[in-house]
């Protein structure tokens, strides 16, 4: 436990810098996106607002400072690490990597334009935001939306051990031109790592463990809801399905093999809050609903548990899981203005509000 007490020390200042509950009644109360930056200036937003807004406007330029702000805090927790845990919170932050070669991907599939300014990019100027625990720098990003091909990006992928996963799902790809099968793929290669750097911990890191099995729970989850969406065949589907979580492999095939999405919302029960989306899926086949409700119920439940083992990698965890889901709750603030959803529409879909 005293391997964690300075942790705890530097986390315990830091997290005051979260947005507390009044401030987010007023975002949702704003007018507009520049209402919204207003209020943002007098948090630890303020200076990354004022420097976007000088390259940037509206949505764009919140979302370049809210993720810059996002890089800073998971560099704050990874140095604020000790020693013996930085390996488990530099695999954790690789999901970032994943989330920007996603993006990548869906624009050289689908034939989008983006820039190396684009705001989808989880970095800094100087740092991706895996920092050292992550394998894409910003350069490396950079180079990665010159490629001219989904196959070119795999190719070049192949040097930070990535590429290998998708090479073996070009053929898939090219048949269908879906990129879901290369998603998967790379988000079953980052879970199959973080799940093997966690198993070399002792003591209160369950309590860690039991996130990531939730996490895997949600995800296997929405891959077989995905898939059923996508008329993908349940053979394909199996192998991209992940182990570690609380539902079993045969639970999960299953699933799987029901015919429609609302039989597998029926199946699962009250265990996952999966009815909470099937109104917005029946309504305009978005399976939106669905990963909002079951990442809200996690981070709902992972946080209070995190909360009590301070003195340990949960400590760490804790802070990184609310640092996003602040970031996911000023996107959906910012976004939602951008479409002139009302306060009360914006706020349902909040994580950080209906936390204590």
């Amino acid at each position: 436990m005293d391997t964690y007490a300075s942790s705890l020390g530097r986390i315990k200042a830091t997290v005051p810098g979260f947005l507390k509950k009044d401030l987010y009644t007023a975002l949702l109360a704003a007018r507009d996106v520049p209402e919204v930056a207003k209020l943002l200036e007098g948090t630890w937003y303020g200076g990354e607002v004022t420097q976007a807004m000088g390259a940037l406007t509206g949505a764009e330029a919140l979302e370049v400072a809210v993720n810059r702000q996002f890089v800073k805090l998971n560099r704050f927790a990874y140095n604020a690490s000790p020693f013996a845990g930085r390996p488990v919170v530099g695999a954790y932050l690789r999901r970032w990597d994943i989330e920007n070669i996603g993006v990548i991907l869906s624009a050289k599939a689908y034939g989008r334009l983006i820039s190396e300014g684009d705001t989808f990019l989880v970095s800094d100027r100087e740092t991706p935001a895996g920092l050292s625990a992550g394998l894409l720098t910003l350069d490396d990003l950079r180079i990665l939306l010159s490629q001219s091909s989904v196959e070119a990006v795999a190719n070049q992928l192949v040097k930070f051990g990535y590429g290998t996963v998708l090479l073996q799902q070009l053929d898939a790809f090219n048949s269908s031109r879906d990129i879901f099968p290369l998603i998967q793929s790379l988000e079953k290669q980052y879970y199959e790592q973080l799940l093997s750097a966690a198993r070399f911990f002792q003591g209160d890191e369950w309590v860690v463990r039991q996130y990531l099995a939730h996490e895997l729970d949600v995800r296997n989850l929405m891959v077989v809801l995905k898939a059923k969406d996508r008329k993908i065949q349940v053979d394909d589907v199996a192998p991209l399905l992940l182990d570690g979580g609380t539902y079993t492999a045969k639970a999960l095939a299953d699933l799987a093999n029901l015919s429609t999405v609302q039989e597998i919302v029926g199946s699962v029960g009250t265990a996952f809050p999966l009815a909470d989306g099937l109104s917005t899926y029946t309504e305009n086949g978005s399976l939106t609903g669905f990963e909002l409700a079951l990442k809200r119920q996690q981070a709902e439940k992972n946080l209070v548990r995190m909360r009590q083992y301070p003195l340990s990698l949960a400590g760490i965890f804790g802070f990184l899981l609310q640092a996003e889901v602040e970031r996911a709750d000023l996107r959906k603030i910012v976004y939602g203005k951008v479409y002139g959803w009302s306060g009360d529409r914006i706020s349902k879909d909040l994580i950080s509000t209906k936390l204590a």
